[in-house]
């Protein structure tokens, strides 16, 4: 085990902060356990079926789904994931999340429990950050203008800013402004690669702003920065025919790869240790699971072991994600 166990307040079983679960659909109730804590973010993908990427939080609420492969608004979905739990989650027999005999994922993140109301920005937001993890969600309605800023709940500066707005279809933009810089996005639900679309981050260690014209919506953000010993994230250089060696100080348990050198349009690929690192999903499409031997994970890193253009095509640059189960 690397780095050093995080989790002091709102602790739950094994105090991990990530985990990884497969299971199999019912299509009839069922309780997902073996998560080890009670997760307040979900993200849940068919491995056998070509369904949508289904993500739910504790701070949108049980029932509310957003699909990473689509740029669609957020959805009501009764029977979908409908409680968190001590040590996983509860579904309904909504067809994406548990059709009967179909194979799933579930990538589970501890936030902090229930929202409270943060007030470090300009204006205030609903934040449950899990600050020793470097992870928080952040949800707030309005207008996002230059200069008005909320607080992200975390101790340092998010590397890493998932953006959705919920209540209109938008696409999910993704900030990694040391790689990226402040006014280039990628797109967590299409394979563009880097592109400057008029909107523009700032950021320090209790606030951020994302600055564009447009009217009053309704906005989900899940921050992320480096924690030594439980996540790491980063870019490499393509190297094609060699392989890369990545190194993060811990074994991943997920890793999630994208391309963004101009005209590189590649899947946001995702790899994890409980369906085998040579299985991969994507977040921006509803394709099934796919088996090839791109990735090895090492004690403290990951080596990108393919020699083609979606993780290491020669001169390509590449941002990655990695977490590790426990710290």
């Amino acid at each position: 085990m690397f780095g050093r166990r995080l989790i002091k307040s709102n602790d739950e079983g094994s105090g991990a902060s990530f985990n990884t679960v497969t299971y199999t659909g019912n299509g009839s109730t069922q309780s997902i356990t073996g998560v080890g804590f009670k997760p307040d973010f979900v993200w849940i993908k068919s491995r056998s079926a070509a369904t949508s990427n289904k993500l739910t939080d504790v701070v949108r609420g049980t029932t509310k789904g957003l699909v990473s492969n689509t740029a669609a608004e957020e959805t009501t979905d009764t029977n979908g994931l409908t409680a968190f739990g001590s040590d996983g989650f509860t579904l309904g027999t909504d067809s994406v999340y548990n059709t009967n005999t179909s194979t799933y994922v579930a990538w589970c993140w501890k936030a902090g429990g229930a929202a409270v109301t943060n007030t470090d920005g300009s204006s205030s937001s609903e934040v449950s950050a899990n600050v020793d993890a470097g992870f928080s969600i952040v949800k707030h309605s309005g207008t996002m203008v230059s200069g008005q800023t909320f607080g992200h709940g975390l101790s340092a500066e998010p590397e890493i800013i998932i953006n959705k707005i919920t209540n209109v279809a938008d696409y999910w933009w993704t900030f990694f402004p040391s790689v990226l810089g402040n006014s280039n996005v990628l797109d967590l639900s299409r394979t563009i690669a880097l592109s400057a679309v008029g909107i523009t981050y700032s950021g320090n260690s209790s606030t951020f702003g994302i600055s564009w014209t447009g009217g009053t919506y309704d906005f989900i953000h899940y921050c992320f920065h480096s924690v030594a010993g439980f996540s790491k994230f980063g870019s490499y250089t393509g190297n094609s025919p060699s392989p890369i060696t990545i190194t993060t100080g811990f074994e991943p348990a997920m890793i999630i790869v994208k391309s963004y050198s101009a005209g590189s349009n590649k899947d946001w690929v995702i790899y994890d240790n409980k369906r085998g690192e040579d299985k991969y999903l994507f977040s921006n499409t509803v394709g099934v699971e796919a088996t090839y031997n791109n990735v090895d994970f090492t004690s403290t890193g990951f080596n990108i072991v393919d020699t083609g253009s979606s993780l290491n095509q020669s001169g390509t640059s590449y941002i990655y994600m990695a977490f590790a189960n426990q710290f």
